[in-house]
């Protein structure tokens, strides 16, 4: 697939747009894809070579910092990239492009890969970047679904921080990061196959019970949770992180605490009456070391306290 350069911020962490100029040139049509994928290794590739677009409410914000650079700090930047998981995606990409093999990758944060990186290298690398609402501008259901996606996943990172900070854990960023992440495969299907990942959404209205991960599998032929872990060990991302968002290690209480964030925030989507609550409850409150009855005022709480 050949992508126009004017319009690309590629998935590959190392593609370089500096000094792009904004083009006042109508887009392109997009083009998405309708069928799945042969296999893991054909839609790793594909992402690989695809471009990544960021919300419209990021592509600006960058655009307004870059008007005052020189009174740009990291924080700054921090704060704008830490609201989206697929800009924060491919900051942690870069940075990790550039890390030598040698360097410790345990605990980085998106602050301190900004502070790594310099506020001009982010600038210069990153130019003017293409947006989500663009790309789905013919699929207004898909970008509904981005949205709420987005969304969700900021209640995800909320419990998990919770959890943490409950727990007294020492990773708190870190886990807070793995649990925003957790769901930017499903966002890339979103974008780049929203006709199947429509499908997919029938299915689960029409049938509540169906597991969402089953699903995935039936119509995309892969395990999203499989495709995460690969594009994130490609990118060479933080070692912790990695680890921290591989679900199949669930038994470690740092996994599992990103696990169950995301399942409550996945399950009260569209409020506290799913019938699979009370079994979140009890596994939370055997992670906080709490009753179900403290564990269920508690996460009411977390969840209060983000609005």
């Amino acid at each position: 697939m050949r992508i126009d350069a004017r319009y690309c911020s590629l998935c590959n962490p190392l593609f370089n747009m500096a000094e792009l100029p904004l083009s006042t040139e109508p887009l392109p049509p997009s083009v998405y894809l309708t069928e799945p994928l042969p296999d893991l290794a054909a839609w790793k590739r594909y992402f690989l070579e695809t471009e990544i677009p960021v919300m419209v409410e990021t592509s600006r914000a960058l655009e307004e910092l870059r008007e005052k650079e020189d009174d740009v700090d990291a924080g700054m930047l921090a704060a704008i990239v830490e609201r989206d998981p697929l800009m924060m995606v491919k900051v942690l990409a870069l940075v990790a492009g550039r890390r030598r093999n040698t360097e410790s990758t345990g605990t980085e944060t998106i602050v301190s890969s900004l502070v790594m990186m310099g506020v001009s290298p982010f600038f210069r690398h990153f130019g003017p970047q293409p947006t989500v609402e663009d790309h789905l501008r013919a699929q207004p259901e898909a970008l509904l679904g981005v949205q709420k996606l987005i969304k969700r996943s900021e209640r995800a990172a909320h419990f998990a921080t919770g959890f943490a900070v409950h727990r007294l854990d020492t990773d708190v960023e870190v886990i807070r990061q793995a649990a925003f992440l957790h769901d930017f495969t499903e966002i890339l299907m979103w974008c780049h196959a929203p006709t199947m990942q429509l499908e997919i959404n029938a299915m689960q209205k029409s049938n509540s019970t169906l597991r969402t991960s089953n699903l995935q599998r039936f119509v995309f032929h892969i395990d999203l949770n499989d495709l995460r872990q690969e594009l994130m060990k490609h990118w060479n991302l933080p070692e912790l992180l990695i680890r921290i968002s591989d679900g199949k290690h669930a038994d470690h209480p740092i996994v599992r605490n990103v696990v169950l964030a995301v399942r409550l925030a996945r399950h009260t989507e569209n409020g506290w009456d799913n019938a699979a609550l009370p079994d979140d409850i009890e596994d939370i409150s055997q992670l906080l070391n709490a009753s179900a009855r403290v564990t269920r005022g508690f996460v009411y709480k977390i969840d209060q306290a983000r609005e």
